[in-house]
């Protein structure tokens, strides 16, 4: 058996990242993303089982290199307003970081393939976030409503703002506080 090599399979991640972006999931063959990443299509089989397996192993490692740069400095005993805001801003700065993983994700989310994703394991990573969000429902800080509503206001705008297609400027301290305290404000009790 081969040795499996880190940078590879990183390589292979990136290309699958670059192809899907820019010619999307149909178009982007095996022989393709392999050429990009700088492998032949072997390779690919060394680490993934086939295409399919690829561009889901590649979605879960995008959700988990946010979930890592979220949660750094994550303090659940901080007020929650304060954890929730930390969360926010941290979603911005690595969307805005990471554009190109950011749209492939958009993209995955939005497609097929999102069906073969094992959603339990992805959302059992952000207990902790959800944890502190059901601690401020019960404390009437924040409003009595089901997780993904709460989400939708909180989180989505964040997406959008973050988003270079949406919003091409980068966003001044200003307005970025401005739009977290309307987040915030339409969650909060």
């Amino acid at each position: 058996m081969r040795t499996r090599d880190e940078q590879k399979k990183d390589a292979l991640f990136k290309a699958t990242i670059k192809m899907v972006n820019e010619i999307g999931f149909a178009a982007s063959s095996v022989s393709k993303i392999a050429k990009t990443a700088g492998v032949s299509p072997s390779t690919l089989y060394v680490f993934f089982q086939n295409k399919e397996d690829l561009l889901v192993c590649t979605y879960v490692e995008i959700k988990d290199r946010l979930f890592h740069s979220v949660m750094e400095e994550f303090n659940p005993d901080l007020p929650i307003r304060d954890v929730v805001k930390g969360v926010w801003f941290k979603t911005y700065d690595h969307i805005r970081t990471h554009a190109d993983e950011f749209d492939y994700m958009e993209q995955f989310a939005n497609s097929p393939f999102s069906a073969l994703v094992d959603r339990q394991a992805l959302e059992e990573k952000w207990r902790p976030i959800r944890e502190v969000i059901q601690r401020g429902i019960e404390q009437k800080i924040i409003k009595n409503a089901d997780m993904e509503i709460l989400a939708a206001y909180l989180f989505y705008p964040v997406y959008r703002l973050a988003n270079f297609r949406f919003c091409s400027g980068e966003m001044d301290d200003q307005s970025l506080e401005l739009a977290f305290d309307m987040a915030w404000d339409a969650v909060r009790f």
